[in-house]
């Protein structure tokens, strides 16, 4: 009996057991179904809050002008809500407190139409400027080869502008999405939990979309309008660059063949025409056609109406001369030397200003003035007495001053002079012949040189004396015969030879006993020789 009852309690307490087990486990399984909706919408909320802020950072630009839209159709409802106040207060009787309450909402007022007069721009739509392509200024008209950079420079813009304008329409796209996301998200956590209220929410970001999607639509048709106007616009630019370049080519043909014309027409002059002058002549007419026929193609080509143009230049043209006249004279000196070639960078130049002698070498020619560097010359030595400085001469001065170039195109040379007196029974011819040979022995290597740079300036230059060699004259003074020697030297050193043929020429006078140099010098007659008697020209021996 023992055992049965035993085993009986057995059973009894193992279906207890297994019926409290049973129980325990019902509610369980069913808190695994909430604990799943719990984290749905967590999840839902955390991906909102990423939307949220990503919207909030402020970078859309349509974000933007949508929130001044909003804030401008919210300034209008408070101040009409504002007025109607104040007009109910004014038709009451006035206390001291309603009085307050006006000027509070007249303040309001105030800030209110401001804030309205600042946003009324977006108060038709809210993305009247957004939907607009950016301007791309006048449509440029190529009519000369300078024009082309423009036209180019103009294709690029618009082409860079429609970029911008579709960069515009993909943001616009990644906003509509994360809105119609964010739409999803608030209908999801209104579905799952109940007690979330974002109907607020819900309806204000449902009217973002509509409006996003409103001005995609104008955005998407826009642009194609917009591709289509750029797609004409660069095909007329590219039309007209062909033209001028074709333009061009044929002008640039035009003008070779004047240049050949003109070259084979200066050599058929060379060679037939042998007088120096009238080759001369000749070589400068056909010069001057050439250029003459140059410029009126240019001016027929490219400008369209040269009665106007030249009205226009004669205006211009008096008004910078009376209000920059310096800097206009300058800059005209520098076109002047620039295309005369009158003066080039390493010329020895020689100016006079204002009694003033400056020589030297030109260091640089710029648009307003020509440095010189100024050297030991004869002229530093007699009148200067300094060297070494330099030199800015303005380039309007060639018009006032006068300018002596010592080595002006492939002229090197110059002739510089020696004046030596001697006395009246001195053997002037014997004097002369020394006085020569000796210049000719220095100058000989600068003779040739000068022979052949002449040769070469005859095709530019009418050059008539084209002698050479050293030239020595004899002239009377009152104290004597005066020797004056010229020969051909350096422009560079003029001093150095001067001063090594004067050195010789005096050994030489003083090696010869029939030749005396002359000075002046005073005598005392005591009254033993009449004056009568005196021989001629020993007072001044």
């Amino acid at each position: 009996m023992r055992g049965w009852r035993f085993l009986l309690a057995l059973f009894f307490c193992t279906t207890l057991a297994l019926h409290a087990a049973k129980n325990e486990d019902q509610p369980m399984a069913a808190e695994v179904p909430q604990l799943s909706k719990e984290i749905e919408i967590q999840n839902a909320k955390n991906e909102l809050s990423k939307i949220q802020k990503e919207l909030s950072k402020g970078n859309s630009i349509w974000l933007k002008s949508y929130n001044s839209y909003m804030a401008y159709q919210e300034a209008r409802k408070s101040l009409r809500e504002i007025n109607y106040r104040i007009e109910q207060l004014q038709n009451r009787s006035t206390t001291v407190e309603r009085k307050l309450e006006i000027e509070a909402l007249q303040a309001k007022q105030k800030v209110l139409t401001e804030q309205i007069d600042l946003l009324k721009a977006q108060g038709a739509s809210p993305f009247v400027s957004l939907l607009k392509p950016d301007e791309a200024g006048t449509l440029p008209t190529i009519t000369n080869p300078f024009e082309i950079v423009t036209g180019l420079s103009y294709v690029k813009r618009i082409n860079n502008q429609y970029r911008d304008y579709i960069l515009r329409e993909e943001e616009l796209q990644e906003l509509i999405k994360l809105l119609e996301r964010q739409v999803v998200l608030y209908k999801e956590i209104a579905r799952l939990d109940e007690k979330a209220d974002y109907e607020v929410e819900l309806e204000a970001t449902l009217l973002q979309v509509e409006k996003f999607k409103l001005a995609l639509e104008t955005l998407v048709s826009t642009a194609d309008v917009y591709e289509k106007r750029i797609e004409s616009t660069e095909a007329k630019i590219n039309k007209e660059i062909k033209d001028q370049i074709y333009k061009l080519l044929n002008i640039t043909m035009i003008i070779g063949f004047l240049f050949v014309i003109a070259f084979l027409f200066k050599r058929v002059i060379k060679r037939y025409i042998t007088d120096n002058e009238r080759f001369y002549t000749a070589n400068k007419i056909v010069t001057f056609v050439n250029v003459t026929l140059i410029i009126l193609i240019l001016m027929f080509s490219y400008i369209d109406n040269v009665g106007y143009l030249a009205t226009v230049l004669g205006f211009a043209s008096a008004g910078l001369a009376i209000a920059m006249r310096d800097w206009f004279m300058s800059l005209l000196g520098w076109l002047v030397i620039v295309v005369g070639g009158s003066i080039h960078v390493g010329d020895r130049v020689r100016f006079v200003k204002d009694g003033m002698i400056y020589l030297g070498d030109v260091l640089d020619v710029s648009m307003q003035r020509i440095t010189l560097m100024e050297d030991v010359t004869y002229t530093t030595l007699q009148t200067n007495r300094r060297a070494g400085r330099i030199i800015f001469v303005p380039n309007n001065y060639i018009f006032t001053s006068m300018i002596a170039n010592y080595t002006h195109g492939s002229l090197k040379t110059v002739w510089d002079g020696i004046d030596i007196t001697i006395t009246f029974d001195s053997d002037h011819k014997k004097a002369t012949h020394i006085v020569k040979e000796i210049c000719r022995k220095y100058s000989k290597g600068y003779t040739d040189i000068t022979r052949k740079q002449i040769n070469k300036l005859r095709d530019r230059y009418s050059l008539k004396n084209s002698n050479v060699e050293p030239r020595v004259f004899t002239f009377i003074e009152p104290n004597g015969m005066k020797i004056s020697a010229w020969y051909l030297t350096n422009a560079y050193a003029t001093l150095t030879l001067r001063s090594t043929i004067s050195g010789d020429i005096v050994d030489a006078f003083n090696a010869e006993h029939d030749i005396t140099i002359a000075y002046p010098t005073q005598m005392i007659y005591t009254g033993a020789i009449p004056p009568k008697q005196m021989p001629t020209g020993e007072e001044n021996a």
